[in-house]
């Protein structure tokens, strides 16, 4: 059972509508409380869990173009040809129209799912009580760690002279995809790094930048095939801060 002043607010926190401040203090309080942290635990799984019954059940592009094709198909009354002829560019625009926003909406859930499914991650390895696999500060014992786990090498940073300490990482999946999931210490914060293997839908973010994703900063961009993606409840010049060093990492 949850903490009596947190127990009210686990949702809340999950579904990105608790305050920053808020937001921030529990964060803090998740990896120290084992009744907070099961309990976080378990919502993200149920999370999970509706998502993916969702996406079982979600339209299929052809379904939505059998949809479009038959509502352009039935004939249009009108007072006469003159009145057709008008009203035919009309319903053309108005096709693409509803196109053009059935794409966008689906582009703008497919990354709202990923940035959902992303700090559902961040939240889980912050609730576990072994959020790394692997556990150690110097990124030469961390980086060969994930050699023959997963299909790809990456550049770890120099930390010495920041205010960010590497405490380790794991293996971790996106859409089925695995990757690596590495955790930072900034003061009393963690962020978490993802990298995965850049595989277009599956693994995008949408475009380069700091991006809300719940009550946590974000920033994901490209880089030499791999798709990076920066979490953490602390400020977005933090987030671009340790972005900035992966982005330069040698």
């Amino acid at each position: 059972m949850a903490c009596e002043r947190w127990a009210g607010k686990l949702d809340v926190y999950l579904d990105g509508e608790l305050d920053r401040a808020a937001a921030t203090a529990l964060g803090a309080h998740l990896p120290g409380c084992a009744a907070c942290a099961a309990d976080a635990l378990g919502r993200v799984r149920m999370k999970h869990s509706v998502q993916m019954a969702g996406k079982r059940y979600a339209a299929s592009d052809q379904l939505r173009a059998r949809i479009a094709n038959s509502i352009a198909a039935q004939p249009r009354r009108g007072p006469g040809g003159y009145w057709k002829i008008l009203a035919l560019p009309a319903v053309g625009v108005l096709i693409v129209l509803v196109a053009v926003n059935l794409y966008v909406g689906r582009e703008r859930g497919r990354r709202q799912r990923v940035y959902s499914e992303l700090t559902d991650l961040h939240v889980a390895a912050l609730a576990s009580t072994t959020p790394v696999d692997v556990v150690s500060t110097d990124r030469h014992t961390v980086k060969p760690w994930f050699q023959g786990k997963i299909p790809f090498t990456f550049n770890l940073p120099e930390l010495r002279g920041s205010e960010f300490t590497l405490r380790g990482g794991r293996v971790t999946y996106l859409a089925q995809t695995p990757g690596a999931h590495l955790i930072y210490q900034e003061r009393k914060h963690e962020i978490s790094v993802f990298i995965f293997q850049d595989r277009g839908d599956q693994t995008a973010g949408g475009p380069s930048g700091p991006a809300p994703a719940l009550s946590f900063s974000m920033e994901n961009w490209k880089q030499n095939g791999l798709r990076y993606f920066v979490v953490g409840d602390v400020g977005a010049e933090d987030i671009r801060a340790l972005s900035k060093l992966l982005r330069e990492a040698r």
